[in-house]
């Protein structure tokens, strides 16, 4: 899934200003690399603050939600997509996600089923009230801050659920880390190949490999990280999540170097800002 990855509505409106300029990336090979390392980095990095440094879940909830919140305010004043800034709130929310997803089931024994589908409910309400304020769900369209707000939370709660739904297949339905990952890969793959052969909704086939991609992305954490005894690779988390963070960090400065990722709009600021009409409102 790649840059035509909008709707209609979207694309129609690059002629006219905005209130800002749009404030993702691009979908390209990068985006998806970049969201699964993160993803990665969200179930080994919680996992290193929880277990390995000894922090608990509720203190490290705490420090990462507060980093996240110092962050996504930055972002949320920015004027544009600032890669560093952008995959720095992306691994912050994967890292709170997975903390929400793990204080419910550990700290309060809410059931994975439960939590599953409790958070596929609330992805699913954050989307009607978005569609229903903006008339779009194209992150091709986070102009404003009302839209950058429904995507943030609308990311949040896919990393929760991601979270819920991998530890679900993994571990309560016995399929392992490995065997896990191949599932998540190949129902990806599936939307992907759905949405070139069987024009399947552009919008939608972004939203649900978004999704699949944080059970993969944790399931493939946990392989790497976890001990041979328990299905692993025995990496640890230390070693993973600074692995993952490096490839990361490289990542983020060649694009921040190049704006391969960089949207049109993105790039080009508007000559002049009349009104914006009632529909990019």
């Amino acid at each position: 899934m790649t840059t035509d990855m909008t709707d209609t509505y979207a694309s129609g409106t690059h002629s006219r200003a905005r209130q800002m300029l749009n404030k993702v990336p691009e979908v390209t090979i990068y985006f998806w690399v970049i969201k699964v390392l993160c993803t990665t980095v969200g179930e080994t990095a919680a996992d290193l603050l929880n277990d390995n440094l000894g922090m608990g879940l509720t203190n490290t909830s705490y420090l990462m939600s507060a980093l996240l919140v110092v962050t996504l305010v930055f972002q949320f004043r920015a004027r544009r997509y600032v890669p560093g800034l952008y995959w720095l709130s992306v691994v912050l929310i994967s890292v709170v996600g997975t903390l929400i997803s793990d204080n419910l089931t550990d700290n309060l024994g809410v059931p994975l089923q439960t939590t599953t589908v409790v958070f596929a409910v609330a992805l699913a309400v954050t989307f009607f009230a978005w569609y229903a304020s903006e008339r779009t769900l194209s992150i091709h369209s986070i102009r404003t801050t009302r839209r950058e707000a429904f995507y943030w939370l609308a990311i949040l709660f896919t990393f929760a659920l991601g979270t819920s739904a991998g530890d679900l297949t993994a571990e309560k339905l016995d399929l392992g880390y490995w065997l896990s990952a191949l599932v998540f890969a190949a129902l990806i793959a599936a939307v992907a190949l759905a949405h070139r052969t069987l024009d399947f909704n552009a919008v939608w086939s972004f939203w649900i490999a978004y999704v699949l991609t944080r059970p993969l992305g944790a399931s493939l954490g946990d392989y790497l990280s976890q001990p041979t005894a328990d299905g692993g690779l025995g990496l640890g988390t230390v070693g993973t999540s600074i692995l993952f963070l490096v490839v990361i960090l490289a990542l983020v400065v060649f694009l921040t170097r190049t704006r391969r990722d960089a949207t049109q709009d993105s790039t080009v600021e508007p000559a002049r800002a009349p009104e914006v009409s009632p529909q990019e409102r």
